[in-house]
């Protein structure tokens, strides 16, 4: 017998977790159901691939695969056979790795969306939530074939970012470097051609701010770059925490200038979630329960689950949707007209695409002002320097004649 943890829920929607003992997987699921729960999640203590192996997989395979998953089920192939001839036909050693784990785990009686759920590394919760609506909802074709839309789409905005920035981020890596340069071989060259005017008092205060720092760089550099890389070390462990990850998202959707986009693009993939699963008969609460889960961002989902409660109370989507704050004006306006016209599915798909090619353009402004402020920025560092530095030699000058 082995000791299984699961997560379920009761018959009024309640999040029930516990543990069971059971001789496999299919056993214990039988034995959840039996107590009048639906179970959401079930993980054995058997170390699974996902313990073993951190290697991640890319997103362009993560994509490739649910699509050739989504082709195989629609010609008519079953669940198990289409995920053996993948994992045969991957190249990619990881991939081979999980698609045989989670074979494995659907042939003991698991479902397609717990078996991935056990990966959180390599499948997001967007792609587990699809899943579990797909497979609940007897499209899991089409949810397949979303995810992997949702996938291709997120890596080809984030290649397109990350291109956009390789320019400013070699600009400021260089900038900081010069900077350091001057300040640690150059300007301490001219400490002792001021020291006659720093006696006098007449040293300018650019200057001994120029000439302070410089010396804290040469004396205490070393320990500033080691405090430095400890403090990104632990703060980058304390937002893989529960509470860190709240405080990340919270933070993301505040930002000036890029807090809008992340709020948008979290808004359009609840929105897209929501419409793809209204569209194909899954009923609105279980439908925001799950689109809440593939938000991508925490206090966005917690708002949604908030909703759900006051929508399982009788009231409309777009009230609740309004007083949590997040959602913009305009895309609760629409949804509160597409609830009176019954076109909500449709309304929430066509809201998705507006805000993402909305946010695209927004993204792409923001990378093309980047690089101007970041010369601005270079600029302004070296002609404080320069200024600093200049500025006794003129005075020098000046008492001499």
């Amino acid at each position: 017998m082995a000791e299984f943890t699961y997560i379920a829920r009761d018959s009024s929607g309640q999040r029930v977790t516990g543990t069971i003992a059971a001789a496999n997987r299919r056993e214990a699921l039988s034995a959840i159901s039996a107590k009048s729960l639906f179970p959401v999640e079930v993980r054995g203590d058997a170390p699974t691939v996902e313990q073993k192996s951190l290697r991640r997989v890319s997103a362009q395979v993560l994509a490739t695969t649910f699509g050739q998953l989504a082709d195989l089920l629609r010609s008519g192939v079953p669940l198990l056979r289409s995920l053996e001839v993948l994992e045969r036909q991957t190249s990619r050693p990881a991939m081979k790795e999980v698609l045989g784990e989670i074979r494995r785990q659907v042939e003991q009686g698991s479902s397609l969306a717990e078996a991935t759920s056990r990966f959180p590394r390599i499948f997001g919760e967007m792609a587990v939530s699809m899943v579990r609506a797909g497979e609940e909802g007897g499209f899991l074709e089409e949810a397949l074939t979303r995810v992997a839309e949702f996938t291709e789409a997120q890596d080809d905005l984030k290649k397109r970012t990350i291109g956009a920035l390789i320019y400013p981020a070699v600009l400021a890596g260089i900038g900081t470097l010069v900077v350091v340069v001057l300040m640690v071989g150059f300007v301490p060259r001219f400490e002792g051609l001021f020291a006659s005017l720093r006696q006098r008092g007449e040293l300018p205060v650019m200057t001994e701010v120029v000439l302070a720092v410089s010396g804290t760089i040469q004396s205490s550099g070393l320990w500033i770059l080691g405090i430095g890389l400890v403090v990104m070390l632990v703060t980058r462990q304390w937002l893989q925490s529960e509470p860190g990850r709240w405080w990340r998202d919270r933070l993301k959707i505040r930002l000036p200038m890029v807090g809008g986009i992340f709020l948008n693009l979290a808004v359009a993939r609840v929105c897209r979630v929501l419409g793809t699963l209204l569209h194909n008969g899954v009923p609105i609460l279980r439908s925001l329960e799950i689109s809440s889960d593939a938000t991508g961002n925490r206090v966005l989902g917690a708002a949604i689950q908030e909703a759900t409660e006051n929508i399982s109370s009788g009231q409309r989507l777009a009230g609740p949707l309004a007083a949590c704050g997040h959602f913009p004006p305009a895309v609760v306006e629409m949804i509160s007209v597409a609830e009176e016209s019954n076109t909500l599915e449709t309304v929430l798909l066509n809201v998705a695409d507006g805000l993402e090619r909305r946010t695209w353009r927004l993204l792409d402004l923001f990378v093309r002002l980047l690089e101007p402020i970041m010369l601005l920025l270079l600029a302004l560092v070296v002609l404080v320097l320069v200024i600093g530095l200049l500025m006794p030699v003129i005075k020098m000058s000046t008492t001499i004649r």
